[in-house]
C-alpha cells in the first residue's frame, strides 16, 4: 500500500483514512488525550491510580489522534510488523499496523494461541508469567514496532522484546500511549537498546 502524509500530524497513513480526513470540514479542534483518560482510584487494589484508555477509545477524534501520533514517530522506518500486547494492545496495534501499512502480531499470554509457539518467562513482583507468539509470526530480521496501552516497571514489554529477537526479528522500538515515568520503564526498555515513545505521563504513580 501507498501511504500519504497526516494532514494533521505529518504521519504516514493509509489513502482511505487520508479521504475521510480530506471530506472534513472547518478546522478540527486540539485534542487533550490527557483528558480523556479516566483515572479510576484504588483499582484493581487499595492505593492503585488506574489508567483507564477505554474513555480515549470511546472518542473518535481523540481515538484516531493518538494512533496518528503513535505511527509518526516511526513512519519513516519501515515498519513490516506491529506486535501488540494482551489485551488492549490489540486494539492500539490493529489500528497502528493498518495506519502504517504493516501487518499484525498478538503477544499472547501463555496458552491462548491455537497453533505452535514460542514464549518468554519473566517475572513478576509474586511469581512468574509468560508471553507467546506463534512460531511463524516473524521473519528474520523483519522490522517489528511494539505496542501496548501503558508502560510501568516494562516488565511485560521487556519480555515481548526479547521474544521477538529470540524469533529472528528487528524491533525498532516501543510505543505506548501511557508512561508511568516513576516505575522506570522507559529506562529498563532504553537500557536493552530500543526507543521508546509514549504520548501521555502521569507522574507520581
Amino acid at each position: 500500500m501507498t501511504l500519504v502524509r497526516c494532514p494533521d500530524c505529518g504521519s504516514s497513513l493509509s489513502p482511505v483514512l487520508v479521504e475521510r480526513l480530506d471530506d472534513a470540514t472547518g478546522p478540527r479542534p486540539a485534542i487533550d488525550l490527557r483528558g480523556l483518560v479516566r483515572t479510576i482510584p484504588d483499582y484493581p487494589k487499595p492505593g492503585i491510580m488506574f489508567r483507564d484508555i477505554t474513555t480515549l477509545l470511546g472518542h473518535a477524534d481523540g481515538f484516531r489522534r493518538a494512533v496518528s501520533e503513535l505511527a509518526s514517530r516511526f513512519a519513516d522506518d519501515g515498519v513490516r510488523k506491529v506486535a501488540g500486547i494482551e489485551a488492549r494492545g490489540f486494539i492500539l496495534g490493529g489500528a497502528l499496523a493498518h495506519q502504517l501499512g504493516a501487518g499484525f502480531v498478538p503477544v499472547r499470554k501463555k496458552g491462548k494461541l491455537p497453533f505452535q509457539v514460542i514464549g518468554n518467562d519473566y517475572e513478576l513482583e509474586y511469581g512468574t508469567d509468560r508471553v507467546e507468539i506463534h512460531v511463524d509470526a516473524v521473519g528474520s530480521g523483519e522490522r517489528v514496532l511494539l505496542v501496548d496501552d501503558l508502560i510501568a516497571t516494562g516488565g511485560t514489554a521487556a519480555a515481548a522484546i526479547q521474544l521477538l529477537e529470540q524469533a529472528g526479528a528487528t524491533v525498532l522500538g516501543a510505543s505506548f500511549v501511557i508512561e508511568l515515568p516513576d516505575l522506570g520503564g522507559r529506562k529498563r526498555i532504553e537500557a536493552m537498546g530500543h526507543p521508546v515513545h509514549a504520548l501521555i505521563a502521569f507522574e507520581g504513580d
